[in-house]
């Protein structure tokens, strides 16, 4: 048997070799001719799997360690017989804390009381079912909005669209990339989305940037709907619109999902699907070898400080997004290599937090977070 498998896939080397004969490519779209005898691939999104690349070889199995497979021509694999998978809420928890770092930064940087704001979650699946959560935590008020689980669970807890833009002045995207139908989601943002904005609102996309209409977008801007913007996906990746990302408040590289947590789940997802599609007998594996950083134990007061503080100094301690924002910002055109080169990002509940005056009703909350308090 032979694979076919990215580099860029972390923690896989040295786990497939005794099964099978792997040849791994760089993390960019592969050649035709690499993969003709391949049995299986191993990807990422960069890989457009498509009649163009999979016509002629003998691919069988295709497993993407992303939660998006709008990189996979699902209707080809359907008609040649093809088994592809991807790994869903493989990084959720990673986007989370991505959407946590954006949202206490936001308000610290307008000193803005958080539990007075109303968060607009569009796409309530993996992502953003912890996105609900984390703004629980925080006090924010949620309004929901998700077609397809509306209608197959009932409008409690949803509402419209337009329902979003009337009540939200924080908006964060979290849906797939759909092209037709009822639910097609390409520049769902679009001028009649950013006409009914509320002034003031703050829109956050981490889902896919085709989601934006990126013209629309850049005019409506300077007309303060919204007010700002935290983009870590763009149409056009890599080439990104220069403007944008300097209009935008933070601007990322694609990185929202890129914990070292965040990847070794998705490869630990495909790789027990390789083996239960081919028998070899790896259905249980998991990643062992996750790197820790550096200063792994943080020593806390919150001596009179509120909830909001609090939260917003332990999350900027474990991952301040500013830092991912300079990185593009002072190099916008390595915007594949800051993804590929990106430095070690661990969850929160890798931090054994020790913590001192901070009322029980406030531990509880981080608790939920994921910290370790100690």
């Amino acid at each position: 048997m032979k694979i076919v498998a990215d580099e860029k896939i972390p923690f896989l080397k040295g786990i497939i070799e005794p099964f099978a004969d792997i040849e791994y490519y760089p993390g960019i779209q592969i050649d035709k001719d690499k993969i003709r005898d391949a049995d299986a691939l191993l990807i990422r999104t960069r890989t457009i799997c498509n009649q163009n690349l999979l016509e002629g070889s003998n691919v069988k199995f295709i497993a993407s360690a992303t939660i998006g497979y709008d990189h996979i021509d699902t209707e080809y694999c359907k008609k040649k017989n093809i088994y592809w998978i991807n790994a869903p809420g493989c990084n959720s928890g990673s986007v989370m804390q991505y959407i946590a770092s954006a949202l206490v930064l936001f308000a610290k940087s307008r000193n803005i009381d958080l539990k007075k704001r109303t968060l607009g979650v569009i796409g309530v699946g993996n992502v953003g079912k912890k996105v609900v959560r984390l703004a629980e935590i925080l006090g924010i008020q949620v309004v929901l909005n998700d077609p397809p689980r509306q209608r197959a669970e009932g409008p409690c807890g949803f509402i419209s669209l337009e329902g979003i833009l009337r009540e939200a002045d924080i908006i964060t995207l979290h849906v797939p990339l759909i092209y037709e139908g009822e639910d097609h989601t390409y520049h769902m943002v679009n001028e009649n989305f950013l006409g009914r904005l509320n002034r003031g609102t703050l829109l956050i996309n981490s889902s896919r940037g085709e989601v934006i209409d990126t013209s629309a977008l850049r005019q409506f801007l300077k007309k303060g709907f919204p007010e700002s913007v935290i983009l870590d996906v763009w149409e056009n990746e890599p080439a990104i619109d220069r403007d944008l990302l300097y209009e935008s408040f933070i601007g990322t590289p694609h990185i929202a999902g890129y914990s070292a947590d965040g990847k070794a789940n998705g490869t630990k997802m495909i790789v027990q699907a390789l083996s239960r599609f081919f028998n070899l007998g790896i259905d249980d594996w998991q990643p062992d070898n996750i790197p820790v950083p550096e200063k792994k134990e943080i020593v806390y007061d919150g001596n009179n400080k509120n909830f909001q503080e609090i939260i917003t100094d332990l999350v900027l301690q474990t991952y301040d997004i500013r830092q991912d924002d300079r990185a593009l910002r002072n190099s916008i055109n390595d915007f594949e290599l800051l993804r590929g080169n990106y430095p070690l990002r661990r969850e929160f509940s890798t931090y054994d937090v020790t913590i001192e005056n901070v009322p029980a009703e406030y531990k509880k909350q981080l608790m939920s977070l994921g910290f370790q308090l100690i």
